[in-house]
């Protein structure tokens, strides 16, 4: 007879008695020992750290769009804003210095961004292990909701516009010296414009939010102000996505040659 404590062997002797292994410990993280580290840590860090970053290329993005729209002022104006660009700080940084010091930086707040939202969106789904048996309608704007989505649709598209209008890989001219023929070439095909527009929309979609977001993580909003923020929020998107299509826009009709 076998009983709690022993066991037999196939050949009929006694087995060393099994004993259960005694449970693991949780692991525990150390915490972080510096001030940046907590900041990262927490929830509210993580919050601030894109609200910063997202602030960061939004700049860029209305100072693309300012570069952008020299393309209404015809060839000289607009192959020349790449070049002022490259001549900036040319004494201390070289001709072009500028330019790849702005593209780490945006890398770098790109990296920042996409990690923190990531983990925030697990942190928040750590917070609610088990789902709803049923789902009610979900609260908030569309682009509240579609952010995810709405940030894997600008990356891939960014991928494809550096490859296309930055190295000249994908363009049909795809002659760096003249950024003038790239755009006008891209633009006259309509389903060009067609994906440049889907991705337009949908970064006017993330700044609204994204704006909104930043103004309430900086502690900008209050209960007074948060209709006035929201109503900036959502006419700094749509300004932002008129620039933006007005280029190939005019290209695809012709008023831009």
């Amino acid at each position: 007879m076998v009983t709690a404590s022993t066991r037999l062997t196939r050949s009929g002797q006694d087995a060393p008695p099994v004993v259960p292994r005694p449970p693991r410990a949780p692991r525990t993280t150390r915490a972080p020992r510096t001030t940046i580290g907590r900041l990262w840590a927490s929830t509210v860090g993580k919050k601030a750290v894109m609200a910063v970053t997202g602030g960061a290329m939004f700049l860029f993005v209305v100072g693309h769009m300012a570069g952008n729209l020299k393309v209404l002022f015809g060839p000289e104006a607009f192959n020349e804003h790449p070049r002022w660009l490259r001549g900036i700080g040319e004494g201390l940084l070289g001709y072009g210095g500028f330019v790849w010091i702005a593209r780490v930086g945006l890398l770098l707040c790109l990296v920042l961004h996409m990690t923190a939202a990531i983990q925030l969106a697990r942190r928040a789904a750590a917070a609610r292990p088990a789902r709803y048996q049923r789902r009610g309608p979900v609260r908030g704007s569309y682009a509240a909701r579609t952010m995810r989505w709405g940030g894997v649709i600008i990356a891939l598209f960014l991928v494809y516009h550096l490859m296309d209008l930055t190295a000249g890989w994908l363009n049909p001219v795809g002659d760096l010296e003249h950024p003038y023929r790239n755009v006008t070439a891209d633009f006259r095909h309509w389903y060009v414009t067609l994906a440049y527009t889907v991705a337009i929309v949908t970064l006017g979609f993330h700044i609204r939010h994204g704006l909104w977001s930043a103004l309430q993580s900086l502690g900008a909003s209050n209960a007074r102000r948060q209709r006035v923020l929201k109503g900036i929020a959502l006419g700094v998107a749509v300004l932002i996505c008129a620039g933006f299509l007005a280029v190939p826009f005019s290209v695809l009709t012709g008023l831009v040659k």
